[in-house]
């Protein structure tokens, strides 16, 4: 069946459709704000009147490989291309601002490769054994599994743990804004029609990353690498692919990590990224360089999510159960073609299940080549001024976060999430956890009502793998915490990531200001019915405690401050022309006068 399904791949016309579907891949995960699941939603109605082999060649060959190219933007903006590439992130851009993004790039693609390869070869080997795996996996392990991902991105994105889970627990707020998943009953939508769906997570993805990056290259009108291009050395891509073979068992576990987790129903390529970085973290001998430019922060999770979509595959084929929004257009897709998911795939059909294996093989292997072709030249954009690249890129985020629902609040959320994430930036709060929990939110939701109606009440703690995944939540904010304070213990241990800024004349104001937000949102849930309100409880009242708690830790560092400057006007006067927040504003206001132009 694997021999027959190989040649079915390259029988012409599915060859052709492959490698076109590659190249549609490789840009649609290179553009900010495109990505897979916009591509599958463009492709599928030309897949009507295809044989099943060539429908699925196109689809699968631009869905496997965004995971490829949205490293690009990951290490040239700091802007996560897809969100299967945030991780990537807290060591690509530093490597690109270090004048190393060849190196980042030869390593990523190659693990990428592999990381593609092991996942669908593991798929295969795993179709007989994997169905005791995903029927262990209830609701209550897939609520605890979302929760170990919040903790280990909180836990893992910045120097203040604290910080990072206030965060988290903002982006699980922000989840909820809309319909509650268990009655029709609006949370949060302060009157507007438009929210009544939820945050559109493109638009803030897109609004938190990408324009505050690009308004500190407007602002400095700098390159991206912070140093000439002729004191970069060990930056080259033949280095990368080098650091891709000495670190091959790092790559070989975060794949198979990658793979299993990627048949996990509705967490896979949200989490997934985030647990190879943890990984790759807590088993590193010397963690000194993680968040500065570490190579191992690339090679983890780009090994990973690129193994999830073999992992993703199985369950949608075997069992009809789609993991993700691109697993379920893929359904879709099956379904269109006369296929029903379930056993005849893993028997009658085999062949045409292996095809799909195939064609996630090839895709990987021949995008891997083919931006290794390019990225050399790609990585010369790292030396290029600020304002030749920003306004390019700038069309880009907001045609991005357009396509998602065509509405004008599509673009002001985008710049009021890019003002929020200028704060956040500049007084050292880390973006990564808000997105995830903002993505993870209404599957933990679901999970937990779930679990709390089936189980009556907390039962549904005593579970064996649910007591497993606690202790592993118990056990990463113990060596996160025990980690931080020996950082801060140490003079010379630099921050990074977004707490290596820490301004504390913004970062106090935007404590206070969560602090006020989370017991608004704790009032303003009280008087919903009890299944309504009680996920937003679980979720306000400690993320107002914890605000508080940040609060009293910031005012007297500010309270510092201010007597090292003379006074409160001094410091806020430093503070601001430190966070260059007049300069900021202008770039703002060229934002929303571009956004009302765009209106009228």
């Amino acid at each position: 069946a694997s021999l027959d399904g190989l040649s079915l791949v390259f029988q012409w016309p599915a060859i052709g459709y492959l490698v076109l579907g590659v190249f549609l891949g490789i840009w649609l995960g290179a553009v900010p704000g495109l990505g897979g699941i916009i591509g599958l939603v463009i492709l599928l109605p030309f897949t009507y009147g295809m044989d099943p082999v060539s429908a699925f060649a196109l689809l699968l060959g631009m869905f496997a490989v965004t995971s490829t190219s949205d490293t690009i933007a990951s290490v040239m903006l700091g802007i996560p291309g897809t969100a299967a590439s945030q991780a990537t992130i807290l060591d690509g851009y530093p490597m690109a601002q270090q004048g190393k993004a060849a190196r980042a790039f030869g390593a990523a693609f190659t693990v990428s490769a592999f990381g593609g390869v092991f996942g669908a070869l593991i798929l295969a080997v795993s179709i007989p054994l994997v169905l005791p795996i995903i029927l262990a996996f209830g609701s209550p392990e897939l609520l605890m599994l979302g929760i170990l991902g919040i903790a280990m991105v909180g836990s893992l994105s910045g120097g203040s743990i604290l910080k990072g889970i206030i965060i988290a627990l903002l982006g699980l707020m922000m989840s909820m804004i809309g319909y509650a998943e268990t009655a029709p009953i609006p949370r949060y939508w302060f009157g507007t029609s438009y929210l009544l769906d939820g945050l559109p997570l493109i638009p803030v993805v897109l609004g938190l990353f990408a324009i505050p990056e690009l308004m500190d290259l407007a602002i400095r009108d700098s390159s991206i690498a912070r140093i000439p291009r002729e004191q970069s050395k060990g930056g080259g891509m033949v280095e990368g692919i080098k650091d891709a073979f000495r670190h091959w068992w790092l790559a070989l576990r975060c794949a198979a990590l990658g793979t299993y987790v990627g048949m996990l129903p509705g967490l896979g390529a949200a989490v997934v990224d985030w647990f190879a970085y943890g990984h790759a973290v807590q088993s590193a001998k010397d963690k000194s360089m993680f968040g500065k430019g570490d190579i191992r922060g690339v090679i983890a999770p780009e090994a990973a999510n690129n193994a999830t979509r073999g992992g993703a595959l199985l369950p949608m084929v075997a069992f009809g159960i789609p993991g993700s929004l691109g697993t379920a257009i893929l359904m879709g897709a099956l379904l269109i073609q006369g296929l029903k998911p379930g056993p005849e795939m893993l028997t009658e059909k085999l062949d045409l299940t292996f095809s799909m294996i195939w064609t996630i093989v090839i895709a990987n292997i021949l995008a891997a080549g083919l931006l290794m072709l390019w990225s050399n030249q790609v990585a010369k954009i790292a030396f290029v001024r600020g304002h030749l690249i920003v306004p390019g890129v700038i069309m880009f985020v907001f045609m991005g976060a357009w396509l998602g629902g065509a509405s004008m609040g599509d673009w002001i959320t985008c710049l009021i999430m890019g003002v929020i994430g200028f704060i956040m930036k500049r007084g050292g709060w880390p973006r990564p956890p808000l997105v995830l929990a903002l993505i993870l939110g209404p599957i933990l939701e679901n999970a937990y009502h779930i679990s709390m109606r089936v189980h009556d009440g907390l039962g549904w703690t005593t579970r064996p793998i649910v007591l497993v995944i606690i202790g592993l939540i118990v056990l990463t904010l113990f060596f996160s915490f025990r980690g931080a304070n020996k950082s801060k213990s140490s003079p010379d241990a630099p921050v990074t990531g977004d707490s290596a800024e820490r301004n504390l004349v913004i970062s106090f104001p935007f404590a206070a200001l969560m602090a006020t937000a989370f017991i608004w949102a704790a009032v303003e849930a009280v008087s919903w019915p009890p299944m309504v309100r009680q996920f937003p409880l679980t979720a306000a009242i400690p993320a107002a405690l914890l605000s508080i708690c940040v609060l009293f830790t910031e005012a007297r560092g500010l309270r510092n401050v201010v007597g090292e400057s003379g006074g409160l006007r001094l410091a806020a006067a430093e503070g601001a022309d430190q966070a260059i927040i007049g300069r900021a504003a202008a770039f703002f206001g060229y934002l929303l006068g571009m956004i009302v132009v765009g209106y009228l």
